[in-house]
């Protein structure tokens, strides 16, 4: 490297643009290890680290085989996935089993190492309330799309300190059911409050609280989103499912759909499309459609006779 370059180089932590000899344009050559000018030829730098593998990969397989990376981070865990896991096998690097000694070590390294990463009371809080999140989300049929969106959700509430006066079984409960609409998997209050360690109507409180201090904008659900999850509950036919489904898109955006539960409107227009299909070999009550949607069979009724007012 000339003395003007090493100069012009010493004087930013910024890699160079243009060539400091004839202002031509720098360009990096990897398998050298150099950044040279494309006009005069002039090495600029020299030695550079490579921070791709030392190995080769000729397909997706030997990629993942000869990979040494570790789990992606996550936000459903209290630190992101960024601390040491201690493997439970005690057996080495070659799959030998641990002596005595050494296994006790292992314990103990095991333990303290649980400790150390629960030592503050925000990480403690935290592993509490994503464990409650999990929980709610597996026991639900959740994504992990919503467990990543409640997650970041309860991250913000703590942050914006707005956990003062609730439980964390209540806002867990709520961020997840935030989280659900956001992703447009909707489920009712009322089976948040079938599975949750909090009732429905605390539920409520804490998912207003959330929306509304940290400015969520959530849409209100479509009844049509129910429909997969009943008609599949239920074991219907495809015939019901789009003659359903019909109805519904018939009435969205309507006043029709005011005032009305949409978990609710979704198991009526279920309903009224079993009574209007003469060949369908399907048949259900109002009280076990009502059942599937977690509302009672007079709404079912009340939804089904406005469906066929409003023919």
């Amino acid at each position: 490297m000339s003395e003007r370059a090493s100069v012009a180089h010493a004087r930013t932590d910024r890699p160079l643009e243009n060539c400091p000899e004839c202002n031509g344009r720098i360009e990096h050559d990897p398998k050298r290890g150099e950044r040279r000018c494309s006009e005069c030829g002039i090495v600029c730098s020299e030695e550079s680290i490579d921070p791709g593998p030392e190995w080769r990969a000729f397909d997706a397989s030997e990629r993942d085989e000869k990979s040494r990376v570790g789990a992606p981070t996550t936000q459903t865990l209290h630190d992101k996935g960024l601390s040491t896991t201690i493997g439970w096998q005690n057996r080495d690097a070659n799959g030998n089993p641990l002596s005595a000694n050494k296994r006790k070590r292992m314990q103990r390294l095991r333990k303290w190492n649980d400790r150390y990463q629960d030592r503050d009371s925000t990480d403690r809080h935290l592993k509490q309330a994503f464990g409650e999140i999990d929980r709610i989300a597996c026991t639900l049929g959740l994504p992990q799309s919503v467990r990543e969106t409640a997650s970041v959700l309860y991250r913000r509430t703590h942050a914006e300190g707005l956990l003062a006066g609730w439980t964390i079984e209540a806002m867990s409960t709520a961020t997840v059911y935030a989280a659900a609409r956001q992703e447009d998997i909707p489920r009712t209050l009322d089976e948040m409050a079938t599975v949750a360690q909090a009732d429905r109507k605390r539920i409520g409180r804490a998912y207003r609280a959330i929306t509304s201090e940290l400015d969520l904008v959530i849409k209100p659900a479509d009844p049509r989103q129910y429909l997969p999850r009943f008609v599949s509950e239920l074991n219907c036919s495809e015939a019901v499912h789009r003659r359903a489904r019909d109805l519904l898109t018939d009435v969205i955006g309507t006043p029709f759909t005011n005032g009305r539960c949409p978990a609710g409107l979704a198991a009526a227009a279920l309903y009224t499309a079993l009574q209007h299909l003469d060949d369908s070999d399907d048949s259900f009550t109002q009280r076990e459609i009502g059942n599937v949607a977690n509302v009672t069979a007079k709404t079912v009724r009340d939804g089904y006779k406005a469906f066929l007012d409003d023919e």
